[in-house]
């Protein structure tokens, strides 16, 4: 498994920290997605074996969130 601490912009309330943890949550080898609002992380836990860190990004992306 592999941690990674993402810093994401353009999220701003409790729907958009849904929409983060649901999406990367749904991905196959994701283990763990934490959102930190206040500061505009997101933590993931993952196997790198079934999700690269690039699907993960783009995942966030897609939602309409800027993956820095």
């Amino acid at each position: 498994m592999e941690n990674v601490t993402l810093k994401v912009s353009g999220m701003s309330c409790g729907h958009c920290v849904k929409a983060v943890e649901g999406s990367v949550g749904k991905l196959n080898g994701v283990d763990k997605v934490a959102v930190d609002l206040d500061n505009g992380q997101v933590q993931v836990q993952f196997d790198s074996s079934a999700v690269s860190l690039e699907q993960i990004k783009e995942t966030i992306d897609d939602q309409g969130y800027d993956v820095e």
